[in-house]
């Protein structure tokens, strides 16, 4: 463990800036812990149908402040695709050459998931398996996909992005709400706010790389603007006050994205940029930087397995006869939560095989025939000098 730590450390250039990796890494946690605690496969004489403890305890609402981390995501996310757009112009590579490898990094697992997915439903079905079922675990499987077609569009736009003044797409997003929610009008335009909404966290990375968003009065502003904006969006403007959607409720701040979340998403913005020094000093320490490194490198496959990993425990644990607690019954008490909890490392465990198993199609394999695994990305300026491997 030690060689492979002083391995991460020599091999990260001294201009890379680890916290913007530890703010990639925070957030995809923060997706999938909000997953495994707010989503609840219920057994129902033999068929699994979704619930989430949102819809039973509202007083659990403010987990969804902690874990809805998706802002964070396309923060770094614009930050991360500026900088790449603008040294691989640097360096001649024209912007279909740059997005085809982008894109290709982005969906060859997505390639690997969906292949397994449908060995998987084709054994179930032979096997019997009610619609009911299928329908549930091929809903939640598919659900962290639209992220990655949202971030797709805005990787491709990248170059334009750069040019865009967040405040346009929030004005989209304000647009849409009013033709929503006062004047009543038609829903064709709701789609909007779906690119709209996560657009504007990416205009913010992409002015981020541009040097702008440097002063903590930034992060200040954006931290407690946005706070108090969210506050009386929901304390006065009907807004939900959970951030995810819940079953059952007739208004979801992700389903499109509403100006809640985005105003929501903005504090989150703010608190990451003010973290940037505390998370640096830390990151100074070769140990915790490894560990922030090796999770950046298996982020997409904890990303599109963490789900495939909760469902096979619960369906594996079909088999021990009664419904357990905390995997096959209702959420409707506090002791389903608790039972969570426990649960929270059987997930973990099964969500580690599945990386063990799927991580090599995230980076592809070299010439040499090996596994890429690189430890560090694109966060910083164009290197001088060509980045070692670890």
């Amino acid at each position: 463990m030690r060689e492979l730590i002083r391995r991460i450390e020599s091999a990260t250039p001294p201009d890379r800036d680890r916290a913007v990796d530890a703010l990639r890494a925070l957030a995809i946690l923060g997706v999938v812990l909000g997953h495994w605690l707010v989503t609840a496969l219920v057994t129902d004489s033999g068929v699994l149908r979704g619930d989430s403890p949102l819809r039973h305890l509202p007083e659990f609402t403010p987990v969804s402040w902690a874990f809805q981390t998706l802002a964070v995501f396309f923060l770094v996310g614009g930050l991360v695709g500026a900088k790449s757009y603008a040294r691989a112009r640097a360096r001649g590579v024209r912007y279909r050459q740059w997005l085809g490898a982008r894109l290709m990094r982005l969906f060859r697992p997505v390639a690997v998931l969906l292949a397994v997915w449908t060995l998987a439903v084709v054994v179930m079905l032979a096997a019997g398996v009610d619609d009911m079922t299928l329908y549930t675990l091929c809903k939640r499987m598919l659900s962290p996909l639209w992220f990655l077609v949202v971030f797709a569009v805005l990787t491709a736009v990248t170059p334009l992005v750069a040019k865009l003044h967040p405040l346009w797409p929030l004005a989209v997003v304000l647009l849409v709400d009013l033709n929503r929610f006062v004047l009543h009008g038609p829903d064709w335009l709701d789609p909007a706010n779906v690119v709209a909404g996560w657009l504007v966290p990416y205009c913010l990375g992409a002015a981020w790389s541009g040097g702008r968003l440097q002063s903590r009065a930034t992060g200040w502003t954006l931290l407690l603007g946005g706070a108090a904006v969210t506050a009386g969006l929901v304390l006065w403007g009907g807004y939900p006050a959970s951030m995810v959607g819940v079953p059952g409720q007739k208004v979801s701040n992700l389903d499109p994205p509403t100006l809640a979340v985005v105003t929501f998403g903005l504090a989150q913005c703010g608190a990451a940029l003010l973290l940037l020094g505390p998370l640096r000093r830390v990151l100074a320490r070769p140990v915790v930087w490894a560990a922030v490194a090796l999770a950046n490198l298996s982020g997409m496959t904890v990303f599109l397995w963490h789900q495939t990993s909760m469902m096979a425990v619960t369906a594996l644990a079909l088999f021990a006869g009664d419904p357990l607690l905390g995997l096959h019954t209702p959420p409707t008490g506090v002791d389903w939560v608790l039972a969570r909890f426990a649960w929270l490392p059987v997930f973990a465990a099964a969500l580690l095989l599945c990386c063990a198993a799927f991580r090599r199609y995230e980076h592809g394999r070299r010439r040499d025939g090996g596994p890429r695994g690189r430890v560090v990305r694109q966060n910083r300026p164009a290197p001088s000098q060509p980045v070692r491997h670890a």
